[in-house]
């Protein structure tokens, strides 16, 4: 998949607001979302670090400890929040915007971007790293793939789709502000 190969929907009401972006885990949302704030001049937040800050523990202590239900509901919470402030990049984990009240905080206060990555990519990038809790399985790249079959049709409602490849970061990001400044026209026209 490649950077330039992108979709956008009509850029929500809250098109002004922060740039959120979603995807699965090893899709890239916090790489991309530091050189996409750089590039844009706005602030970065990791809504995974801020999980984290409030919690006071690592989301895969959070798992261990509370559950995955427990964690959803905060970070619902924790995104909710950061929606509400300046304008800012947003890299979410790969399971917030499978909650219909983030989409809906999403759509109603900022714009939602789909880092959409294959299966091979999406290995490759996630096996560098063991602080991944829901691939502590017998088989990660199964339960990748199972993810993803539930997980895509819901990403696809985002408001723009961009394909993160393994190429340069900054084809990521300039496709992205592409997608970004098409909306904003499409919104002035």
């Amino acid at each position: 998949m490649s950077a330039s190969s992108n979709t956008s929907r009509e850029a929500p009401a809250g098109a002004g607001g922060s740039i959120v972006l979603v995807g699965i885990m090893g899709a890239g949302k916090s790489a991309i979302g530091r050189r996409l704030a750089q590039r844009l001049g706005l602030p970065f937040v990791d809504a995974d670090d801020e999980i984290e800050a409030a919690a006071g523990c690592t989301i895969s202590e959070i798992f261990e400890r509370f559950g995955e239900a427990e964690f959803r509901q905060g970070e619902e919470r924790v995104i909710a929040r950061l929606l509400q402030g300046p304008p800012h990049v947003v890299a979410t984990g790969g399971g917030a915007f499978m909650s219909e009240r983030t989409r809906e905080a999403i759509q109603r206060d900022g714009v939602s971007v789909w880092l959409r990555a294959d299966l091979e990519t999406l290995m490759r990038r996630v096996r560098r790293r063991q602080n991944r809790p829901l691939l502590q399985t017998a088989d990660p790249e199964e339960t990748m793939r199972e993810l993803m079959e539930r997980r895509y049709p819901i990403y696809g409602e985002a408001d723009h789709i961009i394909d993160s490849s393994d190429g340069p970061h900054a084809r990521v990001v300039e496709a992205i502000v592409e997608a970004l400044g098409e909306a904003r026209a499409n919104d002035r026209g």
